[in-house]
């Protein structure tokens, strides 16, 4: 499956709005779990079982607790059992398909 998801603190840790150190520590949490990623400026998406993927969520959400008191979650998941490195060939798929159509 894969697993694409963003969170965030309900509250910035200053003025600023910023929360990109909350975003970090779920971002190490990903990396650290060895799972094929990748992180863009809105989501992160990562692929794996079922059960190896919720985890890394949910350690990625316990990690961003640690900066407010309050976390919000946006998952989308695509489960297709039986099929794996899927976050790369979706992608060289629909690339294909658009040269094709050139």
């Amino acid at each position: 499956m894969i697993v694409a998801f963003s969170i965030s603190p309900s509250t910035a840790a200053d003025d600023t709005g910023s929360v990109s150190e909350a975003v970090a520590a779920a971002v190490r949490v990903v990396r650290e779990s060895g799972l094929p990623h990748e992180t863009t400026s809105m989501f992160t998406s990562i692929e794996g079982e079922w059960d190896e993927c919720m985890a890394v969520v949910k350690r990625a959400v316990d990690a961003v607790a640690a900066y407010g008191p309050r976390v919000g979650l946006v998952l989308k998941a695509d489960i297709r059992p039986g099929h794996t490195g899927e976050m790369t060939g979706k992608v060289e798929r629909l690339e294909a398909a658009l040269r094709r159509e050139r």
